[in-house]
């Protein structure tokens, strides 16, 4: 099981059967969500690996994602659903034929310059080697000398007291 922590751009890779949640915070990091393919299909009605074109058709603020104009939550996910994906999407934009609403389809065609560079924006890249992490607490800093330079220059010496005595205890 991996497990990593951030925001809802990394529900992006979420993937049930490779094992990957999301612990996602959901009042400051005091209260931390569990988030799998199962939770993301109830709230968002997509799962991980739909994530990304569901993010750039319905855009997030936080990020400076416009999205696509008129298209919220809830058409992205029937749009994902119906389409496939967001390739599926853009194709039907373009064919006649395709059940879009004639809106649909002039807003989805006035979002192409957006939707060709989007994904690459919202796309968290996954072909960069990582080290091997290790979440074992330390029982003492790495560079002590260093660590009481920072807690001398910022007026630190009572949380770094505290700090250090905590990991001593843990070492124990």
């Amino acid at each position: 099981m991996q497990i990593v922590t951030g925001d809802r751009d990394l529900f992006q890779l979420v993937d049930n059967a490779r094992g990957v949640q999301v612990l996602y915070p959901i009042k400051g990091v005091g209260t931390l969500q569990i988030t799998d393919d199962a939770l993301l299909i109830e709230k968002y009605g997509v799962n991980g690996s739909q994530y990304v074109d569901f993010a750039v058709l319905r855009g997030d603020p936080s990020d400076g994602l416009p999205g696509v104009v008129g298209i919220g939550e809830k058409t992205a996910t029937k749009l994902i659903a119906q389409y496939g994906d967001l390739a599926g999407i853009q194709a039907a934009a373009v064919d006649p034929d395709s059940k879009l609403t004639p809106t649909q389809r002039k807003r989805l065609i006035e979002g192409t310059d957006y939707l060709a560079v989007a994904p690459k924006v919202v796309s968290v890249a996954t072909d960069i080697p990582l080290p091997t992490f290790d979440p074992t607490l330390r029982a003492e800093p790495l560079d002590p000398v260093t660590l009481e330079e920072l807690s001398e220059r910022w007026g630190l010496g009572t949380p770094i007291k505290r700090l250090l005595d905590t990991l001593a205890q843990k070492g124990k």
